[in-house]
């Protein structure tokens, strides 16, 4: 998928597909190949996907906020001309898209979340006492997912090497605790955007009782689970999730 990728002034992205578009947001550790799953499964289907780099460790330090990536976002679909979007975001990605949402409700046909932080997370801690060593950090890897085995020495690695690096450090625990800061329950009862919500029955991170929360709290919500799936479903269980996420498209019209 790296071939795909375009850089257009301080935009970076990958763009796959054409049709309806889907812009897939990223978390806070998630690489863009984790959504490679739901690229080769929608791209050929009618659908345009769409994954920004998100400038996670490149907005100073002010601005490493929930708020301004969602302000990012929409500066992303005016550079696009997108007159309307779907947008799937796992983790931090699925707050970014509710924010977005919310600030910016004409521009959003659907939303599609998972495992998303907004309502609650349990973050790896305000702290990284143990960052040098690297079993501690693998052994947090793997648990955010419920099969260990998805935790590969590539995403061990790059954890690991972005929780050694200072600046990256010290943006990961501010946004962190931006998203632990903005809580969205009295925001999401006024937002009307059909959203899809596909959550793993063993998540760790953001537990099941969130996604409960998420389905009571949104007007229009529909919530799929995953069995025997953690934090990333779309990565643990791909078929499944690009199951569910078909069959509301669908039903949807989207």
């Amino acid at each position: 998928m790296k071939n795909h990728i375009k850089k257009e002034g301080k935009f970076s992205y990958l763009e796959i597909g054409e049709g309806t578009p889907i812009i897939i947001l990223h978390g806070l550790m998630g690489g863009l190949s984790n959504f490679d799953g739901v690229t080769e499964h929608f791209s050929p289907k009618g659908y345009k996907i769409v994954i920004p780099e998100l400038p996670i460790y490149d907005m100073s330090l002010i601005k490493t906020t929930v708020k301004s990536f969602a302000t990012y976002l929409e500066e992303f679909i005016e550079h696009k001309e997108f007159d309307q979007v779907i947008l799937l975001g796992n983790s931090l990605g699925g707050h970014i898209g509710l924010l977005h949402t919310k600030l910016f409700p004409e521009k959003v046909k659907g939303l599609v979340i998972t495992g998303s932080s907004g309502l609650y997370e349990s973050a790896m801690g305000d702290s990284y006492p143990r960052r040098s060593d690297y079993e501690f950090v693998k052994k947090k890897a793997q648990d955010v997912f419920y099969n260990p085995e998805v935790a590969s020495k590539e995403i061990v690695d790059e954890v690991f090497a972005t929780i050694n690096d200072r600046n990256k450090l010290v943006k990961t625990l501010a946004i962190s605790k931006s998203a632990i800061r903005h809580n969205m329950s009295k925001d999401l009862p006024h937002m009307n955007t059909p959203t899809c919500i596909i959550w793993g029955k063993n998540d760790t991170v953001t537990p099941p009782e969130v996604a409960t929360e998420f389905e009571s709290l949104l007007p229009d919500a529909e919530l799929f689970w995953i069995d025997e799936c953690g934090h990333a479903p779309m990565m643990e269980h791909p078929d499944t999730f690009n199951e569910h996420l078909a069959t509301w498209l669908d039903k949807r019209g989207f």
